[in-house]
């Protein structure tokens, strides 16, 4: 079977959460399908069109609901009615991009382009995030499980657990892709050394959290000035979120408690 051919298309969203603004992969051949929908972007609407050169795309496969990933999808219905959309299921969040979701489950196998990918459920970043791989070119279409230069936002406010992530990129590492074609940044060329990297660097923030709580800080918003003291504002609410991700962890294994927004350590 032949590898999937990916093209990107640009988004045009950008931002400081997106950087330069998310890719959506055109996998185009006998199934012309795009991974990702974008915001709904008129340039990235007439991208998609020039991509497909005059083909009619078949299908959306969305990595996760998140409004950059899951909320150009009514935009892409609108001008194209007849494309199908697949992801796996968050009920409470897919109603709100106005689409029939087609459901997708873990294992499962779609025709994409002239090839087939594979579903993998790889949460964390958000319950109901999906990677696509290609096993026979060992290939992994990754949405926001990585991105090469940056980290990755676990937002607990938004269904993100630190746990599940940390487990998601061994599961991910277990199957050695070659190449990972992410949702933001750069193609990841040496994805192992980078989701090594993401699991040391995950341990070194539980590590400095636990020596926040130490030190007697016991708001998340401190924490965060003492570990990002550098940080820009706007990015803020991101570390903290990040941190009080890092404090549910804790809390799960009975080595932190909370007591309304005020946390504490616990001890051996």
């Amino acid at each position: 079977m032949a590898p999937v051919k990916a093209i990107p298309v640009f988004a045009f969203n950008p931002s400081p959460l997106t950087g330069r603004g998310n890719t959506t992969w055109l996998l185009p051949g006998h199934v012309p399908t795009l991974i990702d929908a974008g915001t709904g972007e008129p340039q990235h609407l007439q991208a998609l069109e020039k991509a497909l050169d005059g083909g009619r795309l078949s299908q959306v496969l969305v990595t996760h609901t998140h409004i950059d990933h899951a909320s150009g999808a009514a935009a892409i219905a609108q001008r194209m009615p007849h494309v199908r959309f697949l992801k796996m299921p968050w009920p409470e969040q897919d109603a709100q991009w106005h689409v029939r979701w087609e459901p997708l489950k873990d294992g499962e196998s779609i025709a994409a382009g002239d090839s087939v990918v594979t579903a993998v459920h790889t949460p964390g970043h958000s319950p109901d995030h999906l990677c696509f791989w290609d096993g026979d070119a060992r290939q992994l279409f990754c949405g926001d499980l990585a991105w090469k230069g940056s980290t990755v936002v676990i937002p607990p406010t938004h269904g993100g657990d630190v746990a599940a992530y940390l487990e998601s990129l061994e599961r991910v590492i277990d199957l050695s892709p070659a190449v990972m074609l992410p949702a933001h940044g750069d193609v990841i060329d040496r994805p192992l050394e980078l989701l090594r990297e993401y699991i040391d660097h995950r341990t070194m923030r539980e590590r400095q959290v636990i020596d926040a709580l130490r030190a007697g800080i016991v708001d998340p918003t401190q924490m965060v000035a003492r570990i990002y003291p550098s940080l820009a504002p706007p990015l803020v609410p991101v570390a903290r979120e990040s941190v009080l991700a890092h404090l549910l962890k804790l809390e799960h294994e009975g080595r932190a408690r909370h007591d309304g927004d005020a946390w504490h350590i616990i001890e051996p």
